[in-house]
């Protein structure tokens, strides 16, 4: 069966009767983006997917459809971009294979937000098997990661986290009330993303990471017990937050 055949069956499958209008429009789009990249650079693309809300079926209104095109090599004429398309907003990614795969084997901060991609994407175009050497590429990396790298990451995440709730507070003693909810947001979800880093669980996105957390109710004084309990238990596992001069630049 080819892929144009599985994307579509996999709409209707993870289409629910009711809502097939719009879960269906959003998996043709997707379907029309990757035949015409498919069509006017047949030389150049390797693999075409979808990660995010549609590939997990969550066909709720206002999600995004997010796109991503595997190249054999990079600086080939196609180039990331994003638009509105009948009412649908299209992130389209590019990567070349080897920078995918680069990517895959690497951890960073914001891994609780990217790994979806790496292990849940449907394939629309994938005739070589790429998406499925990319979801073992990136278990591999995984399988080999230690307690203590995820830990080290976890501080960095949680130091920016520190700050915008820093910042959220000193707002809000400024009755800068406006100012204050926003950092205040972006401090929930860099404290969930520690969460996610401290635990190796990632999330379909920040607002799902905000869920799973528990975060994302929680006010100034809550989110700053959350980070304190962070700290503690980061200094168990010997990455402690708080450090001198000369640990700085250990």
């Amino acid at each position: 069966m080819d892929s144009h055949h599985e994307a579509s069956e996999l709409a209707q499958a993870l289409s629910p009767s009711d809502d097939a209008a719009s879960g269906q429009e959003r998996w043709q789009l997707a379907q029309n983006v990757t035949d015409f990249a498919t069509r006017r650079f047949p030389a150049d693309v390797l693999a075409v997917g979808v990660h995010g809300p549609l590939a997990h079926g969550d066909i709720r209104e206002g999600t995004d459809i997010n796109v991503v095109i595997v190249t054999y090599r990079s600086g080939r004429g196609l180039a990331s971009s994003v638009r509105q398309i009948d009412g649908w907003i299209v992130n389209m990614s590019v990567f070349s294979a080897d920078e995918y795969m680069r990517a895959a084997q690497t951890l960073e901060i914001g891994w609780p937000l990217i790994a979806d991609q790496f292990l849940n994407a449907k394939a629309l175009f994938d005739q070589a098997g790429f998406y499925q050497q990319l979801r073992d590429t990136h278990l591999s990396r995984l399988a080999s990661a230690g307690s203590r790298e995820f830990s080290a990451l976890a501080r960095q995440a949680w130091c920016e986290a520190a700050s915008l709730h820093r910042r959220a507070a000193r707002s809000s003693e400024w009755f800068d009330s406006d100012g204050a909810l926003m950092l205040l947001a972006q401090a929930r979800a860099q404290t969930a993303i520690v969460d996610g880093l401290m635990s190796r669980t990632y999330f379909r996105g920040s607002a799902d990471a905000g869920r799973r957390t528990g975060v994302s109710g929680l006010d100034l004084q809550a989110l700053g017990e959350r980070l304190s309990q962070q700290a503690a238990t980061l200094s168990d596992r010997g990455q402690p937050v708080d450090a001198s001069i000369a640990e700085l630049f250990a």
